[in-house]
């Protein structure tokens, strides 16, 4: 299948989805409809010193797209007067290389709100980032670190050469500052995914095996493991259509349906933002630039996020990836 036909495959404000059909065919109401927005993920920029094959975002370094200061602000806003908005989720590219990472985690908590800093370790070891896991520390952030397995060797196949290295310097580092510590409010959540076209093992299991092998063999502690299916967008798309499996993921996907993950989908209570501003329904929307539903496309376009209660969602073939097997979301498996 060429990239052109995959694009194409995406649903239109006037076509049903594949996705609304399988949900219809289960006698499920569809759309999917928003419930209470509780989480704001703000996407602050591409630029990452990494390139996983993996990306769905397609970051890297060479990637120039950044928040602004603007932008911002109106987030802020967005969230001061919204007190129902209970979390930030930061996210990019390597959230802790945009100018006004700092500032978005000190204001929103100073605004008492939670905040996740979706992180890939070895972010810590670019110059002028030295100090940025004290200052996590400091503004008591939730940390979420991608750890694609506990060998080397397959951390190395998905993330390049030294990743592992700088991955575990860097989690002994948390560790020595908190992170992860059984009895430790600073959390560290460690993130797996696949390295190929299958879906992720059952994350209570995994969570044991990298617990037993990270202890065993570098001393590292952490709080929960979450797994998340590789999303067929960007760059893992990409691959899928050169090495000619993406009619086989899709089907993998499709015929994993599982009614019993809709309840717990990110996008029923969260707001996707992207460095420009503009709103999407989910990160993996956003890299699709699926927008939402509706009038409002942007934040500067709305103030009381409650009237999104309700709402419709766009929904694509993508959304498989969400609701195959155990599920999948930013938090990991959903049942």
């Amino acid at each position: 299948m060429q990239l052109e036909n995959v694009r194409a495959s995406m649903p239109s404000a006037t076509r049903e989805s594949s996705f609304d059909a399988t949900l219809r065919s289960h006698g499920l109401a569809a759309p999917l409809r928003r419930r209470r927005i509780t989480t704001l993920q703000l996407n602050v920029g591409r630029k990452c010193n990494q390139a996983c094959h993996h990306c769905h975002v397609d970051a890297g370094p060479s990637r120039t797209e950044k928040i602004s200061e603007a932008t911002l602000l109106r987030v802020l806003k967005l969230l001061r007067r919204n007190p129902e908005v209970e979390l930030l989720d930061i996210t990019g590219g390597a959230p802790e290389l945009s100018e006004h990472f700092r500032s978005a985690v000190r204001e929103a908590r100073a605004l008492g709100r939670r905040v996740i800093d979706r992180c890939n370790l070895t972010v810590f070891f670019v110059p002028g980032q030295e100090d940025t896991p004290e200052f996590l520390v400091e503004q008591g952030v939730e940390i979420v670190a991608s750890l694609p397995c506990y060998t080397k060797e397959n951390v190395e196949q998905q993330r390049g050469r030294g990743v592992f290295d700088q991955s575990i310097a860097a989690l002994k580092r948390l560790n020595q500052l908190g992170f992860g510590m059984p009895g430790s409010p600073l959390q560290l959540t460690l993130v797996y995914n696949p390295l190929g076209a299958f879906l992720p093992p059952p994350q209570r299991q995994l969570e044991e095996r990298y617990r037993s092998e990270l202890r065993e063999l570098f001393g590292i502690e952490f709080h929960h493991l979450a797994t998340i299916t590789n999303m067929p967008i960007k760059r893992f798309a990409n691959d899928l259509i050169r090495s000619g499996r993406w009619d086989e993921y899709m089907s993998l996907l499709v015929n994993h349906f599982n009614p019993a993950t809709l309840a717990g989908l990110m996008c029923r209570d969260l707001l996707s933002v992207a460095y420009d501003g503009r709103l999407y329904d989910c990160d993996f929307n956003q890299m699709l630039e699926l927008p939402v539903p509706g009038a409002a496309r942007s934040i500067w376009e709305v103030d009381d996020l409650s009237a999104w209660e309700g709402a419709a969602i766009a929904t694509g073939s993508h959304c498989f990836g969400c609701t195959a097997g155990a599920g999948s979301s930013c938090g990991g498996a959903l049942v």
